[in-house]
């Protein structure tokens, strides 16, 4: 009943539906999250909160609703998208924003449908993916009533499941093999992977709460990736200008552009842009001191030694006329802004949210009810003011 509500809403806000398809469709925002987890101006979470903030239907659905287009991935579509194509149709901006609309409904009315048919206009063929997905909804039901009569909050009954699609969408898929055939990207992806497990490791007896544990797996992954961007004379800021400008470019260029275009490029500038704030205050603290290099996150000390002890990373000049080899990790690690998901890293965060949400069943785990601090908005766009994190249901 308070999905039906919800749906109904959708057509009662055309004219911010309007407004939000409009400002993503030219750009307005700059390079956002639109299939986000997470609150951020521009991002699909950020125009349902809108939506859901007024209505007259009991908070933990509100929360539920919620939290099932951020982490629980209703579908991979991203506001917006029905209305850009729909413009450069030919139709007018009414019309356009009648589209995404029913887009939108569809999506919470009908969400195995609506994603059958943004695979159908993706062209995939490899299998049945509307038979795959009831078969997946039949095989749940058992387990969704017997979480639902567990006390588990909806919000987290649509979330912990979704967090399989990274690992089997992508992680182990045929892009990840094509992308790690070269050496330098593959061991970008493994230096950091031990820079993780080496920090987690060696501050074992220094944990107070498990949040300590998933915020400097997270944290160490970032000083680890901003170290490596470092090695080239490259850093955070100058990465973040220069993928903002690209991205109002490519706003020109492709008009079509799909609703995650810039996704991944925005979550490797907010992991660089954290790490660049730990390693900047560690390169002043260390000062002209012959000693190493030891930044920390909320007070935890980051191993970055695996670093150091990678012979591909630290031997650039096997991979390009030697005596010029001064760019070669930073091209690896742009090949990494695309698809950064094994950096920050996915299947550690996956696995350290699913335990903390299920110490906390009774509290929607998601999406994260806190500023982002996202890089874009700080260092180029001035967006702030757009964002609804503080006003999350």
């Amino acid at each position: 009943d308070s999905v039906d509500k919800f749906i109904d809403a959708i057509a009662d806000n055309e004219a911010l539906i309007s407004k939000e398809s409009i400002r993503r469709y030219g750009g307005f925002y700059g390079p956002t999250c639109v299939v986000d987890f997470a609150l951020m101006p521009g991002s699909t979470t950020n125009v349902v909160n809108q939506i859901l903030k007024d209505m007259d239907i009991p908070l933990m659905h509100k929360q539920a609703i919620l939290s099932a287009k951020s982490w629980g991935m209703n579908t991979s579509y991203g506001v917006g998208d029905a209305f850009a194509n729909a413009i450069e149709d030919g139709l007018t901006a009414a019309e356009a924003t009648q589209k995404e609309i029913e887009t939108l409904q569809m999506v919470y009315r009908e969400p195995i449908e609506a994603q059958g048919t943004l695979m159908d206009d993706a062209d995939h063929s490899s299998f049945d993916v509307r038979k795959y997905m009831n078969g997946y909804k039949k095989e749940m039901t058992a387990t969704v009533k017997a979480a639902m009569d567990d006390g588990v909050h909806y919000g987290n009954i649509v979330t912990v499941p979704a967090y399989c699609v990274g690992d089997i969408g992508h992680h182990i898929g045929q892009a990840s093999y094509n992308m790690v055939k070269d050496d330098v990207t593959l061991n970008i992806i493994k230096a950091t992977t031990d820079v993780i497990e080496a920090t987690l490791r060696s501050n074992l007896d220094n944990y107070k709460t498990p949040a300590n544990v998933l915020n400097l797996a997270t944290g160490s992954s970032a000083c680890a990736t901003e170290y490596i961007l470092e090695l080239d004379g490259f850093n955070a800021p100058m990465v973040v200008d220069l993928l903002n400008k690209r991205f109002h470019n490519y706003v020109q260029q492709y008009p079509r552009r799909g609703a995650a275009a810039e996704l991944h490029n925005c979550d490797f500038m907010d992991m660089i842009y954290r790490g660049f704030g730990a390693i900047s205050d560690a390169r002043k603290a260390r000062s002209s001191e012959k000693i190493d290099l030891v930044p920390k996150i909320n007070g935890f000390a980051v191993d970055l030694s695996p670093i150091a002890e990678n012979e591909v990373i630290m031997n650039p000049q096997r991979y390009t006329y030697p005596a010029c080899a001064i760019t070669v990790r930073f091209s690896s690690l742009m090949r990494l802004a695309d698809y950064p998901c094994l950096l920050t890293s996915e299947p550690i965060t996956a696995t350290m949210m699913t335990n903390i949400i299920a110490l906390n069943k009774e509290s929607a785990g998601s999406p994260a009810r806190g500023c982002k601090n996202c890089a874009s908005a700080t260092l180029v766009d001035g967006k702030h003011e757009y964002c609804q994190w503080r006003e999350a249901i």
